[in-house]
């Protein structure tokens, strides 16, 4: 590997599912402002995110879906006045 373009600031990190809740402790350099107590008693940075292994279709062989934002809401209020002008 090449020297130097790795960084040196690892520490670990808890990242939550907000999916689903489940939590995991690991090592990450990624910047957080939120911290969370973990299960061990101890204070860390804490990730959230919308997909892990334990909420993703291709881990858990289950279809779910996942809309934070309204964007399948949006398109499908869409699609619907698209069918309409069609009849």
């Amino acid at each position: 590997m090449k020297k130097g373009i790795h960084p040196e600031n690892y520490r670990l990190v808890v990242f939550k599912d907000m999916s689903n809740g489940e939590i995991f402790l690991t090592k990450s350099t990624v910047p957080t402002k939120e911290t969370i107590k973990h299960e061990n008693g101890k204070e860390y940075p804490l990730i959230k995110v919308e997909i892990s292994n334990t909420s993703h279709p291709f881990y858990t062989g289950k279809m779910k879906l996942v809309d934070t934002a309204g964007r399948v809401d949006k398109y499908m209020s869409k699609y619907k006045k698209h069918v309409d002008k069609k009849k």
